[in-house]
């Protein structure tokens, strides 16, 4: 089989499933699914995976879904989160975000990019690499995976340590814009406490007031994100304080502690301890004396499992020169007729588990944009839907060197 004529072959059995993929997407989104509340949509995406011809379909001890094509001895997995954000004010929407609108070739909804367009393009170029014989020696793994919104990774840390998969390649099919994404700068969430001491409100004079002592620690925050370190592909690192809160006796007594939270971005060379030690160096030549730390995660999923993970996320980048992203450039033109474009995301990606902690080569590839996330009404091209499932279908002969 020519090259040529595997790709018009995908390309237009494709074409031919463009409705009940799409409805399928429409279906899912219709789903909420916040964090460690997916029970619903991961059940109906096992379903659509056995609908549709898969060889195996299982929910780990996590909730996460895992549907396999294919019994070759080469492993390779697809991704795709299916909890998303919440919708805090509907009035900000056009359309009900639970309905998947399809309109004027977009598909609108809550997660609809952010992530499930990623899941829908996954369960049916699972359907046609079986149908059309693409598999190549691979047997290949479309995971549906849980709770990323809350702690990114914690799905693919639970899959990788507890020996459910054992990959050589993880493709990411958060939204990309049909670049093909190689990294990604890591985060972590990190915990500024305070202590003060309480008195009566009506004489603050005897009290050491807990807010007012974090002030200048805020600032030192605000003035050390402007001093971290820059990098010509993830671009910079950052730092910014994006809560606070204090404890005390009452509204009416001076606070005895006070806190805020940091979301700080990891470039190139920028680690857990690196990024610790530059906050309380900062904090140190504000003359603040407080605690930092690393929040932990410790939520319950939805199959009532708890698997704690710190909150630190590791920078992940796969070398430029790295056979899968020759492999991928090889697929993306197959089924497009174009070059692609090498980038990277802004926002975070499993991937700070996959590669960042587990060492396990991956890329991105996804419909639809990533600015898009998280806004009201967030949506996804269809075109880019059935683009992304054309790429995934064709990857693995590409890999195999087929």
């Amino acid at each position: 089989m020519t090259e040529g004529n595997s790709a018009d072959r995908i390309l237009a059995r494709i074409r031919e499933l463009e409705l009940p993929l799409i409805a399928f997407l429409r279906d899912i989104i219709a789903v909420p699914s916040l964090s460690g509340q997916e029970e619903t949509v991961v059940r109906r995406v096992a379903r659509q995976m056995r609908e549709v011809g898969f060889d195996e379909v299982l929910i780990d001890s996590l909730g996460n879904v895992l549907g396999r094509i294919g019994d070759g001895p080469r492993v390779i997995a697809f991704d795709a989160h299916l909890d998303t954000v919440d919708v805090t004010d509907r009035s900000q929407w056009d359309c009900d975000p639970f309905t998947g609108k399809l309109e004027d070739g977009k598909v609108f909804g809550r997660g609809s990019v952010d992530q499930k367009a990623g899941m829908a393009g996954m369960v049916y170029a699972g359907a046609v690499m079986k149908e059309l014989d693409l598999l190549d020696g691979f047997q290949v793994w479309m995971v549906g995976s849980v709770m990323e919104e809350d702690c990114d990774g914690l799905c693919w840390h639970h899959i990788l340590t507890e020996k459910t998969l054992a990959p050589e390649l993880v493709v990411s099919t958060e939204p990309t814009g049909l670049r093909i994404n190689r990294g990604q700068r890591g985060r972590m969430e990190i915990r500024v406490r305070v202590k003060g001491r309480s008195c009566h409100g009506s004489m603050p004079h005897l009290g050491d007031n807990a807010i007012y002592r974090i002030n200048p620690a805020v600032r030192a925050i605000e003035d050390l994100n402007d001093r971290l370190q820059d990098d010509p592909f993830l671009g910079k690192g950052t730092c910014t304080v994006t809560w606070i809160g204090s404890k005390g006796p009452s509204l009416c007594a001076v606070p005895d502690e006070a806190e805020f939270h940091i979301d700080r971005r990891l470039t190139t060379g920028e680690t857990r301890e690196s990024a610790l030690a530059e906050v309380e160096t900062a904090l140190a030549d504000a003359g603040v004396a407080a605690e930092v730390f690393t929040l932990r995660y410790e939520e319950k999923a939805w199959t009532g499992l708890v698997y704690p993970m710190d909150k630190y996320y590791p920078t992940w980048v796969l070398d430029e020169g790295h056979p899968a992203l020759a492999a991928a450039g090889r697929a993306f033109t197959r089924v497009t007729g174009r070059v692609p474009e090498i980038s990277r995301w802004t926002f975070s990606t499993n991937g700070v588990a996959i590669m960042g902690l587990h060492q396990v080569p991956c890329f991105g590839f996804g419909p639809g944009q990533e600015d898009v996330a998280h806004t009201a009404n967030e949506f996804v091209p269809v075109e880019d839907v059935l683009a992304a499932c054309a790429f995934y279908s064709a990857l693995p002969g590409e890999l195999g060197g087929q």
